[in-house]
């Protein structure tokens, strides 16, 4: 081989990144040889290939396989101040720029966020998630990011990311005006609205921001346990209703776990008795009262005969029309309300006496 083939064969006849390496840039090393005019230019799907020319950008190509040449080389071609039809090697950095998503990135609260809300006050609360995010304008995420190195990964950049990302969503919760307690029902609508707003930053880098997701937004725990507390009183309801339930329940279980008709017996007198005296506690309404010797007996101070229908007078333990005997109080085992003696149904709950 003569010594003009040996250099002849010394040009880059093929320029072609294979992804062997993690990196978001990739300077081709072509760093001692020159480029042969009409050589292969290979752009895989998912790359873009930027030729710089003394640290100035130049022509940008997308996938595809190229014959480089001065009609397809227009930016370099000018630069180079190159004549129609050059055929002379040429030298210039070729940079490789992965344009996939990088999925998975990981943003977190690296301290507390403090946020006004309506119910609790100041509140400092954490949150934590994941994005994706891809090369969206090579040449200048290469102006702007990447500068003139040799290789560039993507653990370059996330921190100043989730950085970004974290403001973004602290400006957002801020504004929202979304009570702590609604947060964890407003995660979806919270990521679209963050990423819209984060958008336009990301394009001053030459990126895109394709997904923001937030996975957990964290309360401190003296809030948690107040939610916990007023959860407790919902479930509970009526809290007047509520205890006349206890007390009606009460009842029933000391009336049903008797052995023998007198302990029966007894037991049956004593929730009758609790059960007046939980009605006085808790009844807010006055009631009419009578002579004490009804209302110790029990009886009901506006009856009506369970025969006849005839009113009874709060004094006449009979009724002076059919001589039946003036019907007593009895409670819902339910809902612990009053029931007549002559009804069958509780009329607050339906359940049968």
């Amino acid at each position: 081989m003569g010594l003009f083939s040996f250099f002849r064969g010394q040009f880059v006849e093929v320029v072609e990144w294979r992804e062997d390496t993690n990196a978001m840039v990739y300077r081709f090393p072509a760093y001692d040889s020159a480029i042969k005019m009409g050589a292969k230019l290979i752009v895989r799907e998912g790359q873009a290939a930027v030729f710089v020319n003394e640290g100035q950008l130049a022509d940008v190509y997308g996938p595809g396989t190229y014959t480089l040449n001065t009609q397809n080389m227009p930016l370099l071609t000018a630069l180079k101040s190159w004549k129609h039809k050059f055929d002379s090697p040429f030298k210039a950095d070729v940079y490789f720029v992965n344009m996939t998503n990088y999925t998975n990135q990981k943003w977190g609260t690296a301290n507390p966020v403090i946020m006004r809300d309506a119910e609790f006050g100041l509140v400092r609360i954490r949150g934590f998630g994941s994005y994706s995010f891809r090369v969206k304008d090579p040449a200048l995420f290469l102006r702007e990011i990447f500068g003139m190195r040799e290789e560039f990964t993507a653990e370059g950049i996330t921190a100043h990311l989730k950085s970004a990302i974290v403001s973004g969503i602290s400006d957002l919760l801020a504004e929202s005006n979304i009570p702590v307690a609604d947060l964890a029902s407003s995660y979806e609508e919270l990521g679209l609205s963050a990423a819209e707003r984060l958008q336009k930053h990301f394009e001053a880098m030459g990126l895109a921001l394709s997904s923001l997701t937030i996975e957990n937004i964290s309360l401190p725990e003296e809030v948690e346990k107040a939610i916990d507390r007023r959860s407790s009183m919902s479930i509970a309801g009526n809290l007047e209703r509520y205890t006349r339930y206890q007390a009606a329940e009460a009842i029933r279980e000391a009336a049903g776990g008797a052995e023998s008709a007198m302990a029966a017996g007894a037991g049956l007198g004593a929730g009758m008795a609790m059960g007046q005296m939980l009605q006085q506690a808790l009844n807010p309404s006055p009631q009419p009262h009578h002579s004490g010797a009804a209302d110790a007996a029990g009886v009901e101070p506006d009856a009506a005969c369970g025969e006849c229908g005839h009113r009874l007078k709060p004094a006449e333990k009979f009724c002076p029309q059919c001589g039946t005997a003036r019907p007593y109080a009895r409670f819902c085992s339910e809902c612990g309300e009053p029931v007549a003696a002559s009804a069958k149904f509780c009329s607050a709950c339906g359940t049968k006496v």
